[in-house]
């Protein structure tokens, strides 16, 4: 794609290019969770320890004798992703905002990427202030799991109509889809209090959760049971109901990716929670709440978009 199409792709949009930007959303959103994630790992999160200067005299690193310039380059690098991000953000806005015919439903949620996009800058100054505070920390993950939510319902809205939502599975089929998503926040708020209270800390200067690890690992764990079960249940009742087949694909491919997710999780445990394992752990955490959110939009339908070229086929059988 050259400049000038990329230019066209938001500035005078069609309904693929709007779902185009809103799909690059998901996945920047998703990444600069995971990147986030890898900065905390790596020991570099106080590399840049000021905010919103990398350090106390300049806005770019600059040599320092007690920081290591490698931890300096991946905080730092975080912080330029957020550009990125950013970048997205704003082309998702024009897009919806220049969309012909303008849908109020798609503008609604992609106002919310910018603003969530500078929430988080914000809010990332705050981590560094507080010397990664795992509360902090916690929220800032947080945040970002609901940039993620954000951005899918841009994407599934952009791919349909504005009708009023019908079931495309039984009524309590569907609830069980909304206790399944219900179930899967919960775990992934008892995730980052594990995390916030095991070795990774980002910096030895930050504190940490007084919890004890073994006891909020236990309960991290039998959340996850708690969520796998839902997720067994949700797919035989689709699947018993002759529920839509992508519904039902996409309830086994949650528990494909919910599966894949257990095996790190205790295999990370067991080997006493190595930083790669930790980090691919949260990158399978954010691909457990697309799929989530994926089963759930797929469950209930608002029509498909109008043909665009239905008003000028009808101009030209009455001689328009």
């Amino acid at each position: 794609m050259n400049l000038r199409s990329l230019h066209q792709s938001f500035w005078t949009p069609t309904r693929r290019s709007m779902r185009g930007w809103a799909l690059a959303a998901v996945v920047v959103n998703a990444g600069i969770t995971v990147t986030g994630a890898a900065v905390r790992l790596t020991g570099s999160g106080l590399g840049c320890p000021t905010w919103p200067r990398c350090t106390p005299d300049s806005f770019i690193p600059v040599a320092h004798p007690e920081i290591s310039p490698i931890n300096t380059a991946i905080e730092f690098g975080n912080r330029m992703l957020t550009f990125l991000v950013l970048a997205v953000a704003v082309a998702c806005f024009l897009a919806a905002l220049r969309l012909t015919p303008r849908r109020s439903s798609l503008l609604r949620l992609a106002a919310l990427q910018p603003v969530g996009v500078l929430t988080q800058g914000l809010w990332g100054g705050l981590v560094v202030r507080s010397a990664l505070n795992p509360v902090t920390v916690s929220v800032h993950f947080l945040v970002s799991i609901g940039m993620i939510a954000a951005a899918y319902a841009l994407y599934a809205r952009s791919g349909e109509g504005d009708e009023p939502p019908r079931r495309l599975v039984h009524r309590d089929i569907r609830t069980l889809g909304f206790a399944l998503v219900g179930s899967v926040l919960v775990l992934l708020v008892a995730g980052v209090v594990v995390t916030g209270t095991g070795p990774h800390s980002g910096d030895e200067a930050a504190s940490r959760f007084s919890f004890d690890i073994e006891t909020v690992a236990r309960i991290h764990a039998d959340l996850v049971w708690i969520a796998v079960g839902l997720t067994i249940a949700l797919a035989f009742a689709l699947h018993v109901t002759n529920a839509p087949g992508l519904a039902r694909r996409a309830a086994l491919v949650l528990f494909a990716v919910e599966l894949a997710q257990g095996v790190i999780g205790y295999v990370q445990y067991f080997l006493a929670v190595p930083a790669f394992l930790v980090g691919l752990h949260v990158l399978g955490s954010t691909l457990v709440w697309i799929a989530t959110l994926r089963v759930v939009f797929l469950m209930r339908s608002r029509g498909s978009l109008p043909d665009a070229t239905a008003p000028q086929a009808k101009a030209a059988q009455v001689g328009i």
